[in-house]
């Protein structure tokens, strides 16, 4: 598929848009999920093809089912919402779509900590007023502080899942 996007500015919409997190646990038996509750985000596509700008969660709307769970994933222990309720991915480098992936350069942030990031973005959906883009990467959670890790019980990298819809901006 070709993909066409107009220049300009670009608002993502929230009722269209997920961001999740998987991680196994229990000895690599488990795998808990979680959707953060609130996404907001914004874009430029710039005439030269590039892209940039970013995505933002609301770590304290972690919902993974299990209220208590989501406290203590909320607490000091993993996000440390009390002191950075906000998790951010700023797109640095990215092409506008070339068929239907774009390779993404950013920073995600997380409790405070920043690491580069490279995703690759598929286009889900695409017209002259929206777009769709999924997709799925790892993190390492122990590079962003967040080590905790009781008799061994959590192994390897986090996957998140993202489908996030953006609008074009009139200006």
């Amino acid at each position: 598929m070709t993909v066409v996007i107009e220049t300009g500015l670009w608002q993502l919409d929230p009722a269209r848009s997920t961001v999740a997190i998987a991680h196994r646990t229990m000895w690599g038996l488990v795998t808990v999920k979680g959707v953060f509750g609130s996404v907001t985000g914004e874009g430029e596509i710039r005439t030269d093809g590039t892209a940039h700008g970013v995505v933002s969660v609301d770590a304290t709307s972690l919902d993974t089912k299990n209220a208590k769970r989501d406290e203590h994933l909320r607490g000091s222990d993993f996000f440390d919402t009390g002191n950075h309720p906000t998790i951010s991915f700023a797109v640095h480098d990215a092409a506008v779509p070339q068929n239907d992936t774009a390779e993404i350069t950013g920073q995600l942030t997380v409790r405070g900590a920043s690491s580069p990031q490279t995703v690759t973005a598929h286009v889900a959906a695409s017209s002259d007023d929206t777009i769709g883009l999924a997709m799925e990467f790892t993190v390492d959670r122990e590079q962003f502080g967040m080590g905790w890790n009781q008799l061994g019980m959590i192994r390897g990298r986090a996957t998140v899942t993202a489908t996030l819809t953006f609008a074009r901006t009139v200006a």
